[in-house]
């Protein structure tokens, strides 16, 4: 069983608990052809700037995933790029809900490397795959 921090905004968060389902674009196809059913997916939310006000990017979930890695072009989620659909998609069902701030965990994360600029951690990725004792603090603090 793996475990996999997957990086999302506000808006996809939504979708995500409502149809319990994570979706990634193309390119990531060969990450998200790793995932099996069984692995947990530890959803985060980027910071993000609404209308001045400062997000501050957050821990919200735990899943597991329940299907193989599937195909479906089916417009849910909402793309930064046109025309995106989030098209590799896995079925995924929750097992907690909460929210945690990330910077308080960034000193205790073994898979952040560089602490000052954690952020290319997560840069340009959709998934990544994390370390069960990171996964094991996160849960433990999700309540």
């Amino acid at each position: 069983m793996a475990h996999w921090l997957c990086i999302t905004n506000r808006d996809n968060w939504e979708i995500i608990k409502e149809k319990n389902i994570w979706g990634v674009p193309r390119r990531h196809e060969n990450t998200m052809k790793r995932v099996k059913p069984g692995d947990k997916l530890v959803i985060y939310v980027k910071q993000e700037n609404r209308k001045g006000e400062i997000l501050e990017p957050m821990i919200v979930g735990i899943f597991e995933v329940v299907s193989e890695p599937y195909t479906d072009s089916t417009r849910i989620f909402k793309a930064h790029t046109p025309g995106e659909t989030y098209p590799i998609r896995v079925k995924i069902k929750p097992l907690k809900i909460g929210e945690i701030k990330f910077k308080p965990l960034i000193p205790k994360l073994k898979f952040i490397k560089n602490k000052k600029r954690w952020s290319g951690h997560l840069m340009g990725k959709a998934m990544r795959e994390i370390p069960e004792e990171d996964y094991r603090m996160i849960e433990s603090m999700l309540g």
